[in-house]
């Protein structure tokens, strides 16, 4: 009786790990590597249902568990195996796209050394790639691609040299008149100027949406926010002025002279995802003579009155994911478009404040910037 019971207690143990989603549906065992992973790394890998599986070595350890758990919260525990190992699968699956996550273990927090590390929650963490039905519009092709190249930039606000990336888009080397539009574009908390490259796939994006004639070619830039310094929760103590001075007066003066940009505020875009959003919504209300095209994903809204001159502006773009607050987006669009604003929302199906709500952001929002 004791080993039946037994027997039975461990097929229910290795059902919940490794066999069998909630509700008791089944997961399918056609788990791959993924697509993140440090060369040769087997795990962690990812099945066509989105769920994540997770192996870790650690052979004294008393428990380990992954941050990463079923919607991005509540963490996966591990089981040890026979060989010191430590296995587990998420107990559902998860949003397609980018994720990040950490391992912890006996109460340390590690990296997964099987996989890439990325800049996000002030530090360089774990990070893994659920497929998405959709990733074609970011996906490496043989198609003309742009340079994403790092440029160090004078900050005498700061009393330092800054770090930019700068995407040019195809042929910017080759057709050397040609004069381009530029987007600022700006990282979510915990992040860096790094983000929307590594990430985001934003230069893939503008390649494929280049190379498919959907759009005219434009500049991107993305520095570092200042923002990490400003604890989660307590945002309202950022104070916008010293990265507007970093942003207006030294970096968009600095690609003016370094690129061939149109030094235009017709031609020059605002954007970013969450707390960049935020930056976004203040500096152009801050500065409205310098941006005419401005972009909140996931980052807020403008009503009517946050803008003084609508003439100035050309575009309002307004995004989030269906898990966020649609109806805010959708409402604030209505309210601007009623106003006489030329105004675009869109909502992210499926996706929460996550990496594939602000690729779609950025693939939809692309399009419409620098419109003649």
């Amino acid at each position: 009786m004791k080993r039946n019971f037994l027997a039975t207690a461990l097929l229910i143990a290795l059902s919940a790990t490794f066999g069998f989603a909630q509700g008791g549906a089944e997961i399918k065992e056609d788990f791959k590597p993924s697509s993140l992973n440090q060369p040769g790394q087997e795990y962690p890998q990812v099945n066509s249902q989105g769920y994540a599986r997770f192996r870790i070595i650690a052979p004294a350890a008393d428990s380990v568990r992954v941050s990463l758990g079923l919607g991005g919260r509540g963490g996966t525990k591990l089981a040890k195996a026979a060989d010191g190992s430590w296995m587990g699968t998420t107990a559902g699956p998860m949003d397609e796209g980018f994720h990040y996550y950490n391992v912890n273990i006996d109460g340390g927090k590690f990296n997964d050394p099987g996989t890439l590390s990325f800049y996000g929650s002030i530090r360089w963490e774990s990070g893994i790639e659920i497929p998405a039905h959709d990733q074609d519009f970011y996906a490496l092709k043989d198609v003309p691609h742009g340079h994403v190249q790092q440029v160090l930039f004078p900050s005498p606000s700061t009393n330092t040299s800054r770090r930019a990336f700068v995407y040019t888009p195809p042929g910017y080397f080759e057709s050397t008149k040609t004069r381009y539009p530029v987007l600022y574009l700006q990282h979510g908390w915990g992040e860096d100027e790094t983000a929307w490259s590594n990430q985001g796939r934003a230069n893939l994006i503008m390649d494929n949406l280049i190379a498919a004639g959907k759009i005219k070619p434009f500049i991107i830039v993305m520095t570092y926010g200042m923002t990490n310094d400003v604890k989660m929760g307590g945002l309202r103590n950022f104070d916008i002025k010293p990265f507007q001075t970093v942003l207006v007066d030294e970096l968009i003066p600095y690609v003016d002279k370094t690129f061939r940009t149109i030094a235009k505020p017709e031609k020059r875009a605002m954007a970013g995802l969450s707390m960049g959003g935020m930056e976004t919504k203040t500096i152009t209300m801050n500065r409205p003579e310098v941006f005419s095209h401005y972009g909140l994903l996931s980052g807020g809204i403008y009503a009517p009155a946050d803008i003084k001159d609508k003439t100035k502006v050309k575009l309002v773009f307004l995004s989030c994911g269906s898990k966020e607050r649609p109806d805010g987006v959708k409402n604030a669009a209505k309210a601007l478009k009623d106003a006489g604003f030329n105004v675009v929302s869109y909502i992210s199906e499926g996706t929460a404040h996550e990496f594939q709500t602000w690729r779609r952001s950025l693939y939809q929002m692309a399009p419409l910037l620098f419109k003649d």
